[in-house]
């Protein structure tokens, strides 16, 4: 039987990453400041449900997200725990089968479990090379939409 997966990005796709002023600057200050206070993008009352839901119906939920582009290895690390301890928070009744925050630039398909599964994430790049792979790929405004028909 095929395992049935879906895989999330973090940053500008479930995470307003974007929206917190000065990201940039704080990046370039490697300050995880943004990663912090990025604020949901989705209703997570609602997203968590039809997360569960999936899960009792089979699928496989993960994260698969980059770390900051030119980044150290210290400042990666402290990304890394920032990200875990944001979706603790947000979706904290959502138990994760895989989380894989990984170099700035990793084809996310080289990264997960299963690399034919659905992926949700906001660079058109990410969407393509997951596509090229024979998985399904959609833009973060298609998450309830596609959440609904599977789960």
């Amino acid at each position: 039987m095929t395992m049935k997966a879906i895989y999330f990005d973090m940053d500008g796709t479930i995470a307003n990453f974007y929206g917190v002023e000065n990201w940039l600057e704080y990046l370039m200050e490697k300050d995880t400041t943004p990663y912090a206070e990025a604020k949901p993008l989705i209703r997570f009352c609602t997203l968590a449900r039809m997360l569960n839901k999936a899960q009792r119906n089979g699928w496989k939920i993960g994260i698969v997200s980059w770390l900051a582009k030119n980044s150290t290895e210290d400042f990666d690390a402290r990304v890394t725990e920032t990200k875990l301890e944001w979706l603790a928070k947000h979706l904290p009744s959502v138990h994760w089968d895989e989380i894989k925050i990984v170099k700035y630039g990793t084809p996310k398909q080289t990264v997960v479990n299963n690399p034919f599964g659905i992926l949700f994430d906001d660079e058109e790049q990410n969407r393509t090379r997951w596509n090229d792979n024979n998985g399904m790929a959609y833009d973060e405004t298609m998450i309830m939409e596609v959440l609904k028909a599977v789960a």
